[in-house]
């Protein structure tokens, strides 16, 4: 019989495949920009296999503490501290883009004429789309916010409503992002502004479509009543992550749209 209130996780298939996975969308990724031949339909199948693989995993975790009742005190509390090192993590990731593109902006070298932005590069307007996706952003950090209380108070209806309209807004921010990088003038190649900005506005996108994704399935829960005001662990690490995707939108939208333009 066990004796302590830590869950001592089956052995699983899953982490070994996404291994194999992301390890086949990235070689296919570099194989395709480099023009190999059916690099792109390793990239493809990968990405496909990563889905199932997240799919599957993501069911077996909601198995163990829904339906099996695992997820004790003590494990939400490791798990919390696990989200908070991964998004810890994550700052650091972020941190590095903007310290290169701020090392560039203060002192921009001769190659790039000693301007910034550097010379044939028109920069986007801040007051424009990317004020607007900040306006929708922040929003949707406020309906978050609502569907959290909702929650605690058992308001179902009300958290269905607020976190739908959340999952609306990160469609508009992620729509306006899409047609902003159609319409932009310059590419990722175009000198060390364009790489900076692209893996800046990229990697923050790439995130919004993660927690878009977070916040989806605990919409799905929510409206199966899996969700409950004493037991709603995975929504509010969903939560905090989209509070995380909204502060590191505002410095984006401070560094790289409005003082580095």
């Amino acid at each position: 019989m066990q004796k302590h209130p830590f869950h001592l996780v089956d052995a699983s298939p899953w982490p070994l495949f996404a291994s194999i996975a992301l390890g086949g969308f990235t070689t296919g990724l570099v194989g395709w920009f480099h023009g190999y031949l059916y690099a792109d339909y390793l990239a493809f199948t990968s990405f496909l296999s990563l889905i199932y693989v997240a799919t599957v995993w993501w069911r077996d975790i909601l198995r163990e503490s829904v339906y099996q009742g695992h997820h004790t005190r003590a494990v939400q509390t490791g798990i919390r501290y696990g989200m908070i090192l991964f998004i810890v993590s994550e700052i650091m990731l972020f941190a590095g883009f903007f310290w290169a593109f701020g090392h560039s902006s203060l002192a921009p070298t001769i190659e790039l004429a000693g301007v910034w932005p550097p010379r044939g590069i028109e920069a986007l307007d801040p007051f424009g789309i990317p004020f607007l996706n900040t306006l929708i952003l922040l929003s949707s950090g406020a309906s978050v916010t609502w569907a959290h209380y909702a929650i605690l108070l058992g308001d179902r209806k009300q958290g269905i409503l607020s976190l739908a309209i959340t999952i609306i807004l990160a469609a508009i921010f992620t729509g306006f992002q899409a047609y902003e990088y159609v319409s932009a003038s310059f590419t990722i190649s175009d000198s060390v502004y364009g790489s900076a900005f692209y893996m800046l506005t990229g990697l923050h996108g790439t995130h919004v479509l993660v927690g878009t994704i977070f916040l989806a399935v605990c919409l799905y829960r929510l409206s199966k009543a899996e969700l409950r005001p004493d037991h709603h662990l995975g929504f509010e690490l969903a939560a905090l992550y989209w509070h995380f995707v909204d502060v590191v939108w505002l410095i984006v939208f401070i560094v790289v749209y409005w003082w580095g333009s």
